[in-house]
């Protein structure tokens, strides 16, 4: 092959893959709620990659010397830059948002829980690592979603030293069961949006007696085979936030949210609800793909609010899942409320229009699906 051929194509590649990362930064800047845009919220480390490459490989092989060249390059370094923007907050790089556990804190285990989110994969039927996971992780309270009857029959053995439990098995990935070590009061499954889709939500009682409001969710994802909008997924998200507006109650929201932290609604939760997100200042603790370590992106969360430090949070090994499991310990510290609230943004009059709009649409988008469910009965 002709040198100057082969430079040409190398160049054309290099310039396919750059215009690529261009058009996934631009994309989700429309605020449409379609699957094929919002799923360019996820990859934003790989997009931070792909453009600064892109553009030292352009840099490289002279692309500058061309008309729009310079253009381009440029385009691709605030690609890139815009990009690590948006996941710099999930990295070391930026303070902490939620400080680690005071001495007084880690002394006190009557006012701690831990707690663990586990998405089981539901196909997967290796329960005896996952089994292995939980215990030697042993959290206070144990959240497993994607879980069918067979997974419950396989994790009831945990009832054995969490008997306090809230279960919603269900065929079509998206069960929840709950193990608690501490005893809930007043759990419920609730369906927010779609009758296929529980959450829970309840209190659990702190061995000081104190109790801490919890909700545990794992809506649909933006993909074509679920749903074809964020829709609703936004929606039960923001009616969660919606009621923990201006609680003065301690708190915690947790689940597989298959939203990434730095997305537009995940930061529209925290203004609304005033949570906070321990990764902030700690780094990405990616939870899924588990088997592609290129393409991972923090989906698992524990949201909390101010009045709560960190003593500990981590990812936890593979369970033959696709997401990896996620344990924080957490010590209640009351005190600390004043100064990290200041941490949380506080929701403006937009934000307020907006969360109105998205929960108005998610109940419109379920009420138009039961109909046409209605009218063309399978």
């Amino acid at each position: 092959m002709d040198v100057s051929l082969g430079l040409s194509i190398v160049r054309g590649l290099i310039l396919l893959i750059g215009i690529s990362a261009i058009v996934a930064t631009l994309l989700p800047l429309l605020r449409e709620e379609a699957w094929w845009i919002r799923i360019f919220d996820f990859p934003r480390l790989q997009i931070t990659a792909v453009a600064a490459v892109s553009a030292v490989g352009a840099l490289l092989l002279g692309v500058h010397h061309w008309a729009a060249g310079i253009g381009l390059i440029t385009a691709l370094f605030v690609c890139a830059l815009y990009q690590f923007y948006r996941i710099a907050p999930y990295t070391p790089l930026r303070p902490r948002q939620v400080e680690n556990s005071s001495p007084a804190g880690l002394a006190n285990k009557q006012r701690q829980l831990s707690m663990m989110v586990t998405n089981v994969l539901m196909t997967n039927r290796d329960s005896e690592a996952c089994l292995r996971v939980i215990r030697d992780c042993d959290p206070d309270i144990i959240l497993a979603v994607e879980t069918d009857q067979w997974w419950l029959e396989k994790l009831s053995v945990l009832e054995a030293t969490h008997p306090h439990t809230a279960y919603a098995p269900l065929p079509n990935t998206y069960g929840l069961l709950l193990f608690s070590r501490l005893e809930l009061v007043n759990p419920q499954i609730k369906f927010l949006l779609d009758d296929d889709i529980p959450s829970f939500h309840g209190h659990v009682k702190m061995p000081s007696g104190e109790l801490v409001r919890l909700y545990c969710l794992h809506p649909k994802p933006p993909a074509p085979q679920e749903s074809k909008t964020s829709t609703r997924r936004d929606a039960e998200l923001l009616l969660v936030g919606s009621e923990i507006e201006n609680s003065e109650e301690p708190t915690i929201v947790a689940g597989d949210m298959n939203d990434v932290a730095w997305s537009h609604t995940s930061e529209l939760f925290r203004r609304l609800s005033g949570l906070l997100d321990p990764r902030i200042g700690r780094g990405l603790l990616p939870t899924f793909h588990a088997e592609y370590s290129l393409m991972r992106w923090p989906l698992d969360h524990i949201f909390h609010s101010p009045d709560f430090k960190v003593a500990d949070i981590r990812r936890l090994p593979y369970t033959g899942s696709d997401h990896f499991p996620i344990c924080i310990r957490l010590s209640y510290e009351p005190h600390a409320k004043a100064q990290q609230e200041v941490q949380a943004e506080k929701p403006d009059a937009e934000d307020y229009r907006e969360v109105e709009e998205k929960i108005e649409k998610g109940f419109q988008e379920e009420a138009d699906e039961e109909m046409q469910e209605a009218m063309n009965p399978k």
